[in-house]
């Protein structure tokens, strides 16, 4: 299947484990240089379906399509020559603690790329500038904060100048400003990179701050019952569900009422 529009494609995607279905046969679509946001309330399968898409755990049934190639239908070698086109941040940043900075952004590229030392080096330091870390390369984790460490964990996570950069709850853990400086950071990348950015958060400063589409799981239905630009569904919310999220359980009528 191939679509010059569409980064990713699920079709009739379950996800869950063994006995215990989060989501049933659900669709949709990423478009290129998307911010899109997976939403919803606690349990309904975000993380999960983020797990699904980075290849981290198999689907149950149905198929997912990253820039034309069938990426469930694969074996894990193809598997990961498809991801080496994503980088992810995970929810704590997970760098080594025992490596600086500038050895965890280098280790994709030594990884994956048959560069030399010195254009590691370059790189690295290229990368950590990207997000606001120069003069930091030789720092450990446990010496700087949480923010600058999602950072950091951003830096390794563009590495290898990735298509897609998947994010899980970016601002976990963080303050009111450090949570507002990633969004205008996953803003830049965006904007100046063209890279798609794919996200699960219920953060709604975030997600109305920068989410350009997205979709909402509801965990009784199992299902999507909300998609598009998160702003446009709060105007036009699709259900009551969609609407208390959006609202932080406003009361509609009490909205409505000039």
């Amino acid at each position: 299947m191939s679509d010059d529009t569409k980064q990713i494609i699920a079709e009739k995607l379950t996800v869950g484990y063994g006995d215990n279905i989060l989501l049933k046969e659900i669709n949709f679509n990423v478009n290129k240089h998307d911010i899109f946001v997976i939403m919803g309330g606690s349990g309904c399968g975000k993380s999960s379906l983020l797990r699904v898409l980075t290849g981290l755990v198999p689907p149950i049934s149905g198929k997912i399509f990253i820039n034309g190639k069938n990426f469930t239908g694969t074996n894990q070698q193809q598997k990961k020559q498809i991801m080496q086109d994503s980088g992810i941040l995970y929810q704590s940043g997970a760098l080594f603690s025992s490596m600086t900075l500038a050895e965890n952004v280098a280790l994709p590229l030594q990884l994956y790329r048959d560069y030399t030392d010195e254009q590691i080096k370059e790189l690295v330091s290229l990368k950590l500038a990207l997000v606001g870390l120069a003069g930091f390369e030789e720092y450990y984790p446990s010496e700087i904060s949480g923010g600058m460490k999602k950072r950091a964990g951003l830096a390794r996570a563009l590495a290898l100048d990735p298509e897609i950069v998947y994010f899980d709850e970016p601002s976990a853990g963080l303050d009111p400003i450090s949570s507002k400086l990633l969004d205008d950071l996953i803003l830049d990348i965006n904007h100046s990179l063209g890279t798609t950015i794919v996200i699960v958060t219920h953060e709604l400063a975030s997600i109305f701050a920068i989410g350009n589409n997205s979709i909402f799981l509801d965990g009784t239905s199992k299902s999507i019952v909300g998609q598009g630009n998160p702003v446009e569904m709060l105007k036009n919310p699709p259900n009551e569900t969609v609407y208390q999220f959006l609202t932080r359980g406003k009361q509609k009528d009490a909205q409505k009422t000039k």
